[in-house]
């Protein structure tokens, strides 16, 4: 028997690889499914199997396009309704896979067709528990994403029963989610990709002896708005979507410079996959930046719209990468990028913008005689409370794409913007450079810089609090 985790870091995704006997299942795989027919063939293994625990709203699976190419069956558990062919799993109901075998449990809550996957060994003992988002490490899915006509609270009712069912399983069973820490499918998700469910009961909040009224409270308070892309995405993967290989087949289009110019005229999106520190040094004006360093698809599922054409700026060799990944938050309007990239765009002297860099200590300088200074803090709600700039104000960076926002940025003060570490400022300047707000300078290294400057004016987490 073989399990493998496959976790990829930007959307805090875990996939799973289960093989015994040359028979695989597959559980919630991402849209580009290679790796696994590739993993399963270095196994001498067929796919027979393609668990969803539900249906994901933060990324698009590959369900289908797997099933096409291995002719793998598609489980989903009860209530799953699909625009594809799927087998629907009833609660309790065993799938054999070679010498072990699959359970599923019915558990909803974070939707109503989650359901979470017992592994019983050769021996027929309990063994790992696949628990989709209904369980993670330190945390439970929110219940408030893909619901129907389902309120938050009822929903978290179905989840407080779920999680019942769950904590009769023996200690040592390892929990397996689908998310690790920094998904937005969950309020607060612990540090690890795996725990057991002794070690949630003991530490999980969700899982500790309370009522079902303070269970409801406990999980339903506090959740921040979910990413806009969420619905576009629950939707993809329960009607269907199209082909991951036509879409890199169209993205993957040399546009030369004219074309290029031609579409960027024709209000095509220019997405720059460049890293920050480089996009600041010079870039096609009107040009996006989201570097492919950081959270790269979860910020283009939040600030790109999904009716617009995109066009790509990437360094050399990175256009199929960039393209993966948007497809994994359903893109699919991507019609090409730039040959060449930013040096073909140079090279023919075309004109260029650029964000002017600050060290922290420079900002520190400026805020002593600068009366028309305006700091700009990007990072979320809970980031800034935990401590920020007296001054500044806090625009999340989700938040930004509405013009509303910024219309009390007058064009003659000057804008020094932050986040963390440098990431999310360089998106953040990017998008106000669109609007029409150019006296902009980002500070290098954000508040992991700034909250090292002798004597700068900070409000710590405790004065917020106060």
């Amino acid at each position: 028997m073989l399990i493998e985790q496959l976790y990829t870091n930007c959307l805090s995704e875990a996939a799973y690889f289960i093989e015994s006997e040359g028979e695989v299942a597959i559980i919630d795989p991402l849209r580009d499914i290679q790796k696994y027919i590739d993993m399963a063939e270095e196994k001498k293994a067929h796919i027979k199997y393609i668990f969803e625990t539900h249906f994901h709203a933060d990324f698009v699976s590959g369900h289908l396009d797997l099933a096409h190419k291995t002719g793998a069956k598609i489980i989903y558990g009860l209530n799953a309704e699909t625009g594809f062919e799927k087998y629907e799993a009833k609660d309790g109901e065993e799938f054999s896979l070679g010498r072990i075998t699959l359970k599923a449990i019915h558990t909803p809550g974070h939707t109503l067709e989650s359901t979470c996957y017992l592994l019983l060994d050769e021996n027929r003992q309990a063994h790992s528990l696949f628990s989709g988002d209904t369980l993670f490490v330190g945390d439970v899915g929110r219940p408030d994403l893909f619901s129907g006509n389902l309120s938050m609270e009822e929903l978290a009712g179905y989840l407080y029963d779920s999680l019942q069912k769950l904590k009769t399983l023996p200690p040592e069973v390892k929990v397996y989610p689908a998310h690790g820490p920094g998904s937005s499918c969950g309020k607060n998700l612990g540090p690890n990709t795996h725990s057991s469910v002794g070690e949630e009961i003991k530490s999980n909040y969700a899982l500790s002896p309370q009522s079902k009224e303070d269970f409801i409270k406990a999980v339903t308070s506090g959740l921040s708005a979910p990413p806009v892309y969420f619905p576009i995405n629950a939707g993809l993967n329960k009607k269907g979507y199209s082909s991951i290989d036509s879409i890199i087949a169209k993205g993957m289009t040399a546009l030369p410079l004219d074309e290029f110019k031609k579409l960027a005229s024709e209000d095509a999106i220019i997405l720059d996959t460049r890293r920050a520190t480089e996009f600041t040094q010079g870039f096609i004006p009107n040009a996006l930046n989201i570097g492919l360093e950081g959270r790269f698809a979860e910020w283009a599922g939040a600030l790109i719209p999904f009716h617009q054409k995109i066009i790509l700026v990437t360094d050399v060799g990175k256009e199929e990468e960039t393209i993966v990944r948007m497809a994994r938050v359903g893109f699919d309007q991507i019609e090409g990028y730039l040959a060449g990239g930013y040096q073909a765009w140079t090279e023919a002297g075309e004109n260029i913008d650029l964000i002017i860099d600050v060290e922290a200590d420079e900002l520190k300088m400026d805020m002593n005689y600068d009366n028309r200074l305006v700091i700009i803090d990007v990072r979320k709600e809970l980031e800034y409370d935990n401590g920020h700039v007296q001054t500044a104000v806090n625009i999340p960076l989700q938040t930004m794409n509405d013009v509303a926002v910024l219309s009390n940025i007058e064009d003659n003060d000057n804008v020094y913007i932050h986040c963390a570490g440098g990431y999310r400022s360089v998106i953040a300047a990017s998008i106000m450079k669109r609007q029409g707000l150019h006296n902009i300078r980002n500070v290098l290294g954000g508040y992991d810089q700034i909250k090292l400057v002798p004597e700068m004016h900070l409000v710590a987490a405790k004065e917020v609090l106060n």
